[in-house]
């Protein structure tokens, strides 16, 4: 890695423009700052909004779909959402200063969004008596559910588990599953709606394509900001239109900023704000499907993070203390009501355009987040940013992941039938099998759940149907089978291990040589605690 903290301050100054930093470590990522660097305090701070920049339409996103399906009343709302930031930045510093020390965003996953909306949908079918409101009896269930799935992961985590299995996971197993995450939103209506407002995605996108990739070079403040400056950039521009009446309201571009003004100045939140949690077993069994999902995931965002911030592979110890954390993190977002808690891969990509690797920046950045969480206008504000503006930081941020995915190619044998086999299969099953269970979704009929109607039929099918129909499987292989990461993670991980192959041809041999040791990686124990011994 590279230098001191205080060795990065005392040199920032004379670094030049476009110097580019590796650490040595056999890795062709080149960074600005590395992950150890401490930019001047108000540059951090800009650099970690823009980290956040890139999250936050998928960290309200979830909320908003999450009051949507519950029915929230209105006036709960900003505290809702402010909820989810506040639980961001401090699973962010938890997970930056005591779990892995990447310097990876946390935020509310999606994985764990398919069995929250399968809950919700069943207390809304089933509505709680004794004048407890249905939103708040689903949420409460929600927030039981979340928690006790959660100290399942804390056990997987700090048991060594996931870092055991490190061994097994082989550059043709993450290179797909480090792809599918850069593939996942490529379906998200901020991209793909029918009614698409196209030239602003595509001025979006454009902005910060030209910023990160032609002018760069020539700027500091375009090779450290396109991101931020291409969001505010084409969020400008979209309010213009729209007070000149080019935009109209309801269509896609249109930007309504009422709601800031409306928002209340400051919200309270707190542990169990909303209640006591319920703990129902069925629903905490769905729920572990999302974590297992979320899991997959975030390893893939560990050694995604880890080759843009110019460092080795992580070690066993590394993955250890970073799934525990997350469990950690999902137990006190269960605490708090909101829907979870998992490494964000939008700043990964973030990393990739801007060189900015440093934990510091991250840090930062998830401190203000804590500070706008409680300011109602914040949650109103990035709510009015348009779709396609969202949808052109989408293409920019995840298609920079996917080009890290397919990075990792070149460990491996490519004139290898077997890696071949191993790499098209379990992309394709990536992508075909969550449509499939999409479709199934949209085939449920009214007021029953996509996992409910995939039980029934499944059902009478000979063999597999008694197992497949029982609730909790059925609920366990919708989520898990809804989850494209998830699916292509375990079918690589399956025929990597079952077909024969040499560590070179599957790239093992030379991933080792690049990979992180054990005894690199030194835990929060390590730091505070042995170290402390050690001075007394």
């Amino acid at each position: 890695m590279p230098g001191s903290p205080d060795e990065a301050v005392g040199d920032e100054e004379d670094r030049p423009d476009d110097e580019l930093r590796t650490d040595g470590s056999g890795d062709d990522s080149l960074i600005t700052y590395g992950v150890e660097d401490r930019p001047p305090f108000l540059q951090s701070l800009g650099l970690g909004l823009q980290h956040y920049l890139t999250m936050v339409g998928a960290n309200i996103a979830v909320p908003l779909i999450l009051a949507g399906a519950m029915g929230m009343p209105g006036q709960f709302i900003p505290r809702f959402v402010g909820t989810f930031f506040v639980v961001s930045g401090i699973a962010t510093l938890a997970q930056t200063t005591l779990g892995n020390r990447y310097p990876i965003v946390q935020g509310a996953p999606f994985s764990m969004l398919a069995p929250a909306l399968a809950i919700i949908g069943v207390v809304a079918a089933n509505p709680p008596g004794g004048g407890v409101e249905a939103w708040r009896a689903a949420l409460l269930q929600l927030q039981g559910a979340i928690i006790v799935a959660a100290l399942f992961e804390v056990a997987v985590g700090y048991l060594g588990l996931v870092g055991r299995l490190r061994r097994y996971f082989s550059p043709v197993v993450i290179a797909p599953v480090i792809t599918l995450i850069g593939l996942t939103l490529f379906s998200a209506p901020q991209v793909a709606s029918a009614t698409q407002n196209w030239p602003l995605l595509l001025f979006t996108f454009g902005l910060i394509a030209v910023f990160s990739q032609l002018l760069g070079g020539r700027s500091r403040a375009f090779k450290l900001f396109p991101v931020l400056l291409g969001i505010v950039v084409a969020y400008g521009v979209a309010l213009a239109l729209s007070a000149a009446g080019v935009y109209a309201p309801g269509t896609a571009g249109y930007v309504d900023i009422g709601p800031v003004f409306d928002a209340p100045l400051a919200v309270a939140i707190y542990p169990f704000q909303w209640g006591v949690p319920q703990v129902t077993t069925s629903f905490v069994v769905g729920m572990a499907a999302g974590v297992v999902a979320s899991i997959v995931e975030s390893l893939g965002d560990y050694h995604a993070v880890a080759r843009l911030s110019g460092t080795g592979a992580p070690s066993e110890r590394r993955i250890t203390h970073g799934i525990g954390m997350e469990g950690l993190a999902n137990v006190f977002a269960g605490v708090m009501g909101a829907g979870g808690s998992t490494s964000y891969s939008e700043n990964i990509g973030a990393i990739g355009l801007t060189g900015v690797a440093s934990r510091y920046v991250v840090q930062v950045g998830a401190g203000a987040m804590i500070l706008f969480g409680f300011f109602g206008p914040f949650g109103a504000f990035v709510a009015s940013i348009p779709a396609p503006v969202v949808g052109g930081l989408y293409v920019a941020m995840f298609g920079q992941i996917v080009g890290v995915g397919l990075a990792n190619l070149k460990y491996v044998d490519l004139d290898s039938q077997r890696n071949l086999f191993v790499l098209g299969v379990s992309l394709f099953a990536g992508l075909f099998v969550p449509e499939y269970f999409s479709n199934v979704a949209a085939a449920a009929p009214d007021g029953m759940g996509g996992a409910t109607f995939f039980a029934q039929s499944m059902a009478a099918v000979p063999v597999f149907g008694p197992v497949l129909g029982a609730e909790v499987v059925a609920n366990t292989v919708f989520v898990v089978g809804s989850t494209g990461i998830s699916v292509g993670g375990i079918v690589a991980f399956a025929f990597d291990n079952l077909i024969p192959g040499t560590d070179e041809e599957r790239g093992i041999a030379d991933w080792a040589r690049t990979a992180e040791a054990d005894e690199d990686f030194l835990s929060a124990y390590d730091r505070f605690v042995r170290d402390g011994d050690r001075a007394d």
